[in-house]
């Protein structure tokens, strides 16, 4: 029987990173399984996902703390600890996160990002892959870092820039991208931590 390290997926909206993950969790022989789906809004839509598969849901609403940024990850990290995830993984989870979460899970945390990074880190990078003219495009895992879309980064999956794209065209087909290699890629990280099992 293959051991599953209990993992965290934090999310902000429809969670279609998480939908892979969770299809990879459901085979016997992939090495995770969800124990946390966390969102810091209510009303993100993978939520409803996550409870629909009868995986453990919960919303920390980053607006009831104001600015304080860290007081919210404090209620973050304790449900993700409360929950006995041993790593953690940013799917849409879009908020910058100060070094007490970062700091928290070092090694341990990683996101996806929808660029060849570090070309086009933060928002729209689909329009802005388009408008530099690049030929390529694609996805990074990375590991987070207190520096924004600046961790070490695991592996990236690319596509060409195609004349005809837009911003939606290219958008759908890295995401194609992303939903294979996410799972791919925190199979290959649990492996690294708990090597022989």
């Amino acid at each position: 029987m293959i051991h599953k390290t209990p993992i965290a997926v934090l999310i902000s909206g429809r969670g279609s990173n998480m939908r892979a993950l969770i299809e990879a969790c459901a085979r016997p022989d992939y090495p995770a399984r969800i124990v946390l789906v966390l969102s810091n809004r209510p009303d993100a839509g993978g939520l409803e996902v996550a409870r629909e598969a009868g995986l453990p849901t919960i919303a920390i609403d980053h607006k009831a703390f104001g600015k304080d940024r860290e007081a919210h990850e404090i209620k973050v990290d304790e449900a993700i600890k409360a929950s006995g995830a041993e790593i953690v993984c940013l799917a849409g989870y879009m908020r910058v996160l100060t070094p007490y979460l970062v700091d928290a899970w070092h090694g341990k945390m990683l996101n996806i990002h929808p660029s060849l990074l570090p070309a086009f880190p933060g928002l729209h990078t689909h329009e802005a892959a388009i408008a530099a003219g690049a030929n390529e495009h694609g996805c990074t895992i990375h590991f987070v870092t207190s520096g924004v879309d600046e961790g070490p980064v695991l592996a990236q999956a690319r596509v060409p820039v195609l004349p005809s794209d837009t911003p939606e065209t290219l958008a759908a087909r890295v995401l194609e991208q992303e939903h294979q290699l996410y799972p791919r890629v925190l199979a290959d990280v649990i492996s690294r931590l708990h090597p022989g099992e």
